[in-house]
């Protein structure tokens, strides 16, 4: 009982608004009280769990997606793929989904997606005619690649608390990436004709002053450079993830500095700041989160868990669909680091006990965060996409509901109910 007690007062701090390292560490506090826990050992046991190789290639990726928004990286793959999409029918939109996606491959951050690419193409949008609100909307599940297409922080933290192959765990969310890609392209192209015109050419808009393809694939080919090291090499056995973390954050200093020269060693100052201080909130996230899975595990919550729910409900067909709409529900209110370091855990025994694999259970998890990154009272990236876009959430809330239940959901379902999807490169790769 004190473990869900536990649960709904992190849920609880996180509404009222504790910051969310603090919300972990207030529910440690409650649970060393409950169950007379020893918090010297826990401590000790979190620091051992944080003392891992794996873990290093958390600040790298998250120093190489802010390298990359302040050394003109995201600039020359944003126009590199307008140049190639974007006078189509629905272009523009998807040039931004597709440089989400790039962008994603890289930094392996939705936060740093938003920011970049936001930045970028909300107001060249918005002069081609698609509305704020919409582009809002497109951009904050856009952005969420980030999490579904490798290297993933989000997968990295998976791998981490379930005790997984980073690879393995790499590779199972290829596929759902992909099929979230094609979705939402479709979604745009029959958006636009039907819901808003899009503008073939706005004056000032910037498309006038694109490079030709030549020039802009040119100016690309050290950005695209960096996702075929960071993949290639990890796949390929050249180097683990966190190898390839540290060669792509010295990857995007070197084109920073010296090929496209846009960063300078102020704005290299404030990258390493952003940097360590978005490390510091997930590490300090972490350390909590190990010493209530201690806590949770001695008193044995996920096999208790696991016994309730398949005593309620016997197909493992509709244990996989309450998990589902737990996840949504779970990530409506949390954001995607505690979704990923808490529920999941919780509820990977209960996954092994009904038939699903650790590495499938990885793409679920994952596609469950885009769905609840974006859905209000918390939707923490829905309401960044709209600050960048400088639009109300009233307005933003419309549409991306549409994109999430007609594009993300079915994505969800289908990542869900074809395991497949999610095992074939793993298995191809020989990571399982």
């Amino acid at each position: 009982m004190e473990g869900f007690i536990a649960i709904g007062l992190l849920i609880l701090l996180m509404i009222i608004g504790v910051p969310v390292a603090w919300s972990f560490a207030g529910v440690l506090a409650y649970l060393v009280y409950a169950y007379d826990a020893n918090l010297n050992t826990m401590m000790l046991q979190g620091y051992r769990s944080l003392d891992s190789v794996i873990l290093i290639a958390l600040p790298l990726f998250v120093l190489t997606g802010y390298l990359m928004q302040s050394g003109g990286i995201a600039r020359r793959l944003v126009d590199f793929i307008e140049v190639m999409i974007g006078k189509r029918r629905g272009g523009m939109g998807a040039s931004m989904v597709m440089a989400s996606g790039i962008f994603g491959a890289i930094a392996g951050t939705a936060t740093a997606a938003v920011a970049s690419i936001g930045t970028i193409m909300i107001g060249p949008l918005e002069q081609r005619g698609y509305p704020r609100s919409y582009s809002a909307a497109l951009l904050g599940i856009s952005s969420l690649l980030g999490i579904l297409i490798p290297p993933s922080i989000t997968m990295i933290l998976f791998a981490v608390v379930t005790r997984q192959s980073v690879a393995a765990c790499f590779a199972a969310s290829v596929g759902p990436a992909v099929l979230l890609i094609i979705g939402l392209i479709a979604a745009n192209r029959f958006s636009v004709g039907r819901f808003f015109n899009e503008v073939t050419s706005a004056a000032g808009d910037g498309i006038g002053q694109l490079p030709g393809k030549g020039k802009a694939t040119l100016r690309a080919i050290p950005a695209l450079s960096l996702p075929v090291i960071i993949l290639g090499g990890i796949y390929g056995g050249i180097f683990t993830p966190t190898e390839a973390a540290a060669v792509a954050a010295f990857a995007a200093m070197f084109i920073g500095f010296f090929v496209y020269r846009d960063l300078n060693l102020g704005s290299f100052a404030r990258s390493v700041v952003s940097a360590a201080e978005t490390t510091g909130t997930v590490i300090l996230i972490l350390l909590f989160s190990f010493m209530i899975g201690r806590i949770l595990a001695s008193e044995r919550i996920p096999q208790d868990l696991t016994e309730l729910v398949t005593h309620l409900i016997q197909s493992p067909l509709l244990i996989l669909i309450a998990v589902n709409i737990f996840l949504i529900i779970a990530g409506m209110i949390m954001d995607d680091v505690s979704v990923t370091v808490v529920i999941a855990p919780l509820f990977l025994p209960l996954m092994v006990e009904s038939g699903v694999h650790p590495v499938h259970f990885a793409s679920i998890v994952a596609c469950s965060v885009v769905i609840g990154a974006n859905s209000p009272p918390v939707a923490p990236i829905l309401y960044m996409a709209c600050r960048i876009g400088k639009v109300s959430i009233h307005k933003t809330v419309a549409p991306a509901l549409a994109l999430m239940a007609f594009v993300a959901l079915p994505v969800m379902i289908v990542t869900t109910f074809v395991p497949e999807l999610s095992l074939f490169l793993p298995r191809i790769l020989g990571f399982i």
